[in-house]
């Protein structure tokens, strides 16, 4: 079974994140990029798959700017055997996303769609739902536990109420949560055998899919900054400074 791991070039979770002084965006200017964290955990599972038999290749795709190619390295020296970049340097919406993706997928024929949850940069969470439903494939999302038999898989959800147990018919798409793995680190040794493993670029118009923007970003900007707390003489100030100055009560 062939299994297509979709990877995204995000800045690093451990960067603080600035905002452009004009608020049209996110300053990635001399920025420490690396792959989406739910991207990796979903990349760690297709290899695990693979060293148990389940899997036969692991193609793993990402849609960016040609820098996205040290992306697709580190998914190489993890474990995955070869890459497509589909280079854009347009930030694409979801729906765009799971376009290009259903058109690899027309080309690929894989037998699981196994990508994170969401990404940590625009946190949407939509992709792995919308190549889903453009497919007509099944579906599981948030999963923790992924076993496959046969022509079957058993994907473990987490949900609000605790756990939920699906069973998939193949091919179909899941997404990956937190506690699905904790991904390997790459040996030296993997880490150059990546740099001979083969990757495909190709235009988003060979694909002849519509990428334009439905939405218009307006603004953005940071978070308020939290002010520091105050100590009060008694509850008769508390209850006044809560009606009075914080409006709460």
């Amino acid at each position: 079974m062939k299994v297509l791991v979709p990877v995204k070039r995000v800045i690093d979770y451990n960067v603080k994140v600035r905002v452009k002084p004009d608020q049209t965006g996110v300053d990635l200017a001399n920025v420490k990029m690396s792959m989406n964290p739910f991207d990796e955990i979903s990349t760690e599972e297709a290899v695990r798959l693979k060293e148990k038999g389940v899997a036969s290749e692991i193609v793993v795709i990402s849609i960016g700017p040609a820098q996205a190619q040290e992306t697709l390295r580190t998914a190489l020296a993890m474990g995955a055997d070869r890459g497509i970049l589909i280079q854009t340097d347009q930030d694409l919406e979801p729906l765009a996303v799971a376009k290009l993706l259903k058109a690899v997928v027309a080309e690929e024929a894989p037998g699981l769609v196994l990508l994170g949850k969401q990404a940590i940069d625009g946190d949407n969470n939509a992709v792995g739902q919308m190549l889903a439903a453009l497919l007509d494939w099944p579906q599981a999302t948030f999963a923790s536990k992924i076993e496959i038999s046969g022509d079957t898989a058993t994907v473990t959800r987490e949900v609000d109420g605790g756990l939920q147990v699906l069973s998939l018919s193949l091919p179909a798409v899941v997404t990956a949560d937190l506690r699905l793995n904790e991904p390997r680190y790459a040996s030296l040794p993997n880490i150059m055998k990546a740099k001979k493993k083969p990757i495909d670029i190709k235009p988003v118009a060979d694909y002849g899919v519509d990428v334009a923007p439905r939405l218009t970003v307006l603004k953005v900007a940071e978070p308020p900054k939290r002010q520091g707390g105050a100590k009060v003489e008694s509850a008769a100030d508390l209850v006044s400074k809560l009606k009075n100055e914080a409006g709460v009560i």
